[in-house]
């Protein structure tokens, strides 16, 4: 059953960072929203800013950064035979780097593990977009808090179903250590064809302490046109 992303997301003080693709409403665009939210000084110090091939994460005081090792990184990259990429951290550039030598998403993946960022062992979170408007999600994560075990999820939707999307974020909400996402991503109603209305309605849905920056991409099947929408906490004030 189709479920409420903004809903989900206003009951979740910190689902942490959050993937959704999907189709739109009208069956035209395929649909890319992703954003970040942070509880230290350091992962809220944070801003989307666009490139040429997709966004990255930026310091927002460049003086306050104290570890960029885990939150700077291009989240969303679009490559020239049509895919775009978009992840929470690094192994945006070695899916990108694995593709370009003829592999795929997941030979890219399975090189990878989660965040080494115990105790929380934060997941790996990952989504690809092909040019016909078919989607993949995985999620690396570890064996229920075991380091040990780097758990790997492929997820693979070859025919997006019009007004339909599927969520996955890096945890299931706050906590010490922050759990991490479980079951396979969760199928959303996506009832607007406008990305600027569905970035607003997703923006006001996040927790207004945590969330941090939300980028959200439509990309028009037949004509490879795309628009898109960034919001910023720090740009705000």
């Amino acid at each position: 059953m189709k479920q409420d992303l903004c809903a989900l997301l206003r009951g979740n003080s910190y689902p942490g960072r959050g993937i959704l693709l999907g189709r739109s409403p009208n069956g035209k665009c395929a649909v890319i929203a992703y954003f970040i939210m942070g509880r230290s000084e350091n992962s809220r110090n944070r801003v989307f800013e666009g490139t040429e091939d997709g966004i990255r994460t930026k310091a927002f005081d460049e003086s306050k950064m104290t570890d960029p090792s885990l939150i700077i990184y291009h989240p969303v990259r679009r490559m020239e035979n049509g895919l775009t990429i978009v992840t929470n951290g690094d192994q945006t550039d070695t899916i990108r780097d694995s593709i370009q030598a003829g592999h795929c998403c997941r030979h890219a993946l399975n090189t990878r593990t989660f965040e080494p960022d115990g105790p929380n062992w934060t997941p790996r979170i990952s989504g690809v977009v092909k040019p016909d408007g078919s989607y993949n999600l995985s999620i690396l994560k570890s064996l229920d808090g075991d380091p040990s075990c780097c758990c790997r999820y492929f997820y693979e939707y070859d025919a997006p179903v019009a007004g339909t999307g599927h969520f996955i974020s890096t945890y299931q909400g706050d906590g010490n250590p922050l759990p991490s996402f479980e079951g396979e991503p969760v199928m959303i109603d996506i009832a607007t064809p406008y990305p600027a209305t569905l970035a607003k309605e997703l923006w006001e849905s996040l927790n207004e302490d945590n969330k941090v920056s939300l980028f959200v991409r439509y990309i028009d099947i037949e004509s490879k046109s795309f628009a898109d929408t960034i919001y910023n906490k720090h740009k705000e004030d």
